[in-house]
């Protein structure tokens, strides 16, 4: 009789283990579609300028539209999830990423391209806006950190291979199959997600609508103004961006006080371990953001590396954390977030100045050591404190806590690479260093933070 109970229990609403099984290969699938669209794209932006007719400067905007997209709609998306359903969501995004896929094959212009791409970006943003939840509905309680640290795993390994998936394909054929290969994979996980993915608990209140135009002309003003930054674009039209999206998010609030959920999530940002959580992911990100965009140019330009040496150099970050965050992920089941993500971004630190401090001319064995050291901190932070963010906002909440998951690490990456972009602009060729030295300052204050989580009472009603 115990044992039959304990087996129920195990099983999160109803599935059997190998409803269990398939329903994570659906999740696991979309998002990493959605993370290998940002890295495969930029391998083409290239081929894409000149069969398009299109400038350096316009092409760019197959990336950015498709960000912008994602970041802005990824709050209303989860607090949408959390009225009428997280699967729903998931399903919604699912079938529109797979089919603007399509479109983005089919595309006969920039123009036609830029469309598309922006219809991905919803897609892919319905889809990581309920990511979490659904994680947290298909694994036991008991595996919650283990479901999150495969989530990670999925991530890290889509940005690994992304660039060599991409290449592959260039090799054989046009960029439009970079975007059509999503059609099968999309399809399968569409099959798999309508029979296994379960139905989950929907809140009480309604939608607000107006809210959720305010919340998406928010985020993306302010998204907008932080890729103006790092693109150089003029200061005062940088600074109206960020004031606009600011007002705006002034206006939401006063809006949606009292709400029971309201869209910029407010509520669960009251809860000290939350908050903490959150603002530690967006340093977190910064970090990555920073060294991802300054160390391509530290090692081509400063130390002289070919770019193939720089593909080879910049391959152990994202490795070691696909290796840790299954690790990070088991043991945020047994510790304490706090503790796992402090240790975490401490590591993630002194490989940051382990890289600012590099030699003038560094062996690769020097320069790998050192990005395997920031790879290892980073993947043992990330499960755990994704785990701390969704653990400690309310179940009924999951929606608006798993848009946050995404949204810090969205922002954060994107603040580093505009302040990369900004340390460039002071120092010049210095300015790697610099940035480097800033993600180090980054990891330390977020360092703090996660350590502070320890604490911190966490809500009875989580």
């Amino acid at each position: 009789m115990a044992d039959g109970i304990a087996a129920q229990a195990s099983q999160p609403n109803g599935l059997t283990p190998q409803q269990q099984r398939w329903a994570r290969v659906a999740i696991f699938t979309a998002l990493a579609m959605a993370s290998l669209d940002t890295a495969i794209a930029n391998i083409a932006l290239p081929t894409i300028a000149s069969d398009l007719k299109a400038t350096p400067a316009d092409v760019i905007w197959v990336v950015n539209v498709y960000q912008i997209a994602m970041v802005a709609t990824l709050l209303p998306f989860g607090a949408l999830g959390e009225i009428i359903g997280h699967q729903r969501i998931y399903l919604f995004g699912l079938v529109l990423f797979t089919v603007a896929s399509v479109a983005c094959a089919l595309a006969w212009s920039l123009e036609s391209l830029l469309i598309a791409r922006v219809l991905q970006g919803l897609g892919a943003s319905g889809a990581m806006s309920v990511n979490a939840a659904l994680v947290r509905t298909v694994y036991p309680p008991q595996h919650f950190g283990r479901g999150l640290g495969h989530n990670a795993l999925i991530v890290a390994t889509s940005f690994t291979i992304g660039p060599t998936i991409a290449s592959a394909i260039l090799s054989v054929a046009s960029w439009e199959w970079l975007f059509a290969i999503n059609l099968p994979f999309g399809l399968a996980a569409l099959a798999i997600s309508l029979k296994t993915l379960p139905k989950t608990t929907r809140a009480t209140h309604s939608f607000d609508y107006l809210g959720a135009l305010l919340a998406v002309a928010c985020l993306g003003l302010l998204i907008t103004g932080i890729d103006s930054a790092a693109h150089h674009v003029s200061a005062p039209v940088v600074i109206a961006e960020l004031v606009a999206g600011a007002l705006i998010g002034w206006v939401l609030l006063r809006r949606q006080a009292g709400h029971p959920a309201p869209m910029l999530p407010i509520d669960l940002f009251r809860r000290p371990l939350f908050a903490l959580s959150a603002a530690t992911a967006v340093c977190s990100f910064a970090v990555q953001g920073l060294a991802f965009v300054s160390l391509p140019f530290y090692f081509e330009e400063v130390l002289h590396r070919s770019a193939v040496e720089t593909g080879i150099f910049l391959t152990p970050w994202p490795l070691v954390v696909g290796i840790m965050a299954p690790i990070a992920g088991r043991l945020s089941d047994h510790y304490p977030a706090g503790l796992l993500g402090g240790i975490g971004l401490a590591l993630l630190g002194v490989g940051m100045v382990l890289l600012a401090t590099l030699p003038p001319d560094p062996s690769i064995a020097n320069i790998v050591w050192r990005m395997v050291i920031c790879g290892a901190g980073f993947g043992f932070f990330q499960a755990p404190n994704m785990k701390a963010i969704m653990s400690s906002a309310p179940a009924g909440r999951s929606g608006g806590a798993s848009g946050i998951v995404a949204t810090a690490r969205l922002t954060g990456q994107s603040t580093g690479a505009a302040l990369a972009a900004f340390c460039f602009g002071l120092f010049g060729h210095a300015g790697a260093t610099w940035a480097l030295a800033l993600g180090a300052g980054f990891a330390a204050i977020g360092c703090v933070m996660s350590f502070l989580r320890l604490i911190v009472q966490q809500p009875t009603d989580a």
